[in-house]
């Protein structure tokens, strides 16, 4: 496994494309409404990215159709934007996009509700993202890449849900996916040790129920296979010899 160890340069690069990509997340919450499909969301998310001079980097990447993917309620991942799918009051949805500025790359999803949302969604959605941030207090040089994915099972299963297995996190820089892969749940071994100048994109997905999940036949869709709620939070991170770094948070 070779993981990339980012120069001053690069990791500039990185801050650059992580600081727009926040932009970008900001300016789509802005969107989010009843009655809007998620086709609309697609466009707006390109022209944004596109505003900023980047290139959206999940635009047929591997054949995905769409700038942004937008899954709703018990789509864990890759949900495809289509004109016929508005939505609703009630309703949560993921959105994961990604953005290239001069050939480096940043990711990062979020989960937000739709007007009014249930006691339950509100609350997966709030321990999704806070098991991220339970993650990363590990994610510093010298301690072990299990040591995150540890943190973020053990908290989201306090509240009883279930960390989803078949998908995982990832290194990031002039490719989307890099090593290491970074799973939300404990692994038998401690991983690689941490080093400042990795960057990682750690991503906890987090269903209200079991952690099964199966792929609609469209190849691209993940659902619950219960039908539960999902909701994902993603960003990209630098390791440093302190405290990580968040490029993809807006400050």
């Amino acid at each position: 496994m070779a993981v990339s160890i980012k120069s001053e340069r690069e990791i500039e690069l990185m801050r650059e494309a992580g600081k727009i990509l926040a932009a970008t997340h900001e300016e789509l919450k802005e969107v989010l409404k009843p009655g809007i499909s998620t086709w609309e969301i697609d466009k707006i998310c390109e022209r944004i990215i596109r505003g900023y001079g980047c290139i959206p980097s999940f635009k047929n990447y591997q054949g995905f159709p769409a700038s942004v993917c937008v899954s709703i309620n018990d789509e864990v991942v890759h949900g495809i934007p289509k004109k016929g799918r508005l939505l609703k009051e009630g309703d949560i949805v993921s959105l994961d996009t990604g953005v290239i500025y001069k050939g480096y790359q940043s990711d990062a999803a979020r989960t937000y509700g739709i007007g009014a949302i249930s006691p339950e969604a509100e609350k997966l959605i709030k321990v999704t993202e806070q098991s991220f941030f339970e993650g990363i207090k590990y994610a510093k040089a010298g301690n072990h890449l299990n040591d995150i994915s540890s943190a973020i099972q053990a908290y989201a299963e306090k509240f009883g849900f279930g960390v989803v297995r078949d998908l995982v996190g990832h290194g990031i820089g002039t490719e989307m996916h890099e090593d290491p892969e970074i799973p939300n749940f404990s692994q038998k071994r401690k991983g690689i040790k941490l080093q400042a100048g990795m960057t990682l994109a750690i991503e906890p997905m987090i269903n209200a129920g079991r952690y099964d999940v199966v792929c609609l036949d469209d190849d691209w869709t993940v659902v619950t296979e219960d039908g539960s709620l999902s909701a994902h939070y993603e960003n990209t991170v630098l390791i440093t010899d302190g405290e990580p770094e968040i490029l993809s948070l807006a400050k």
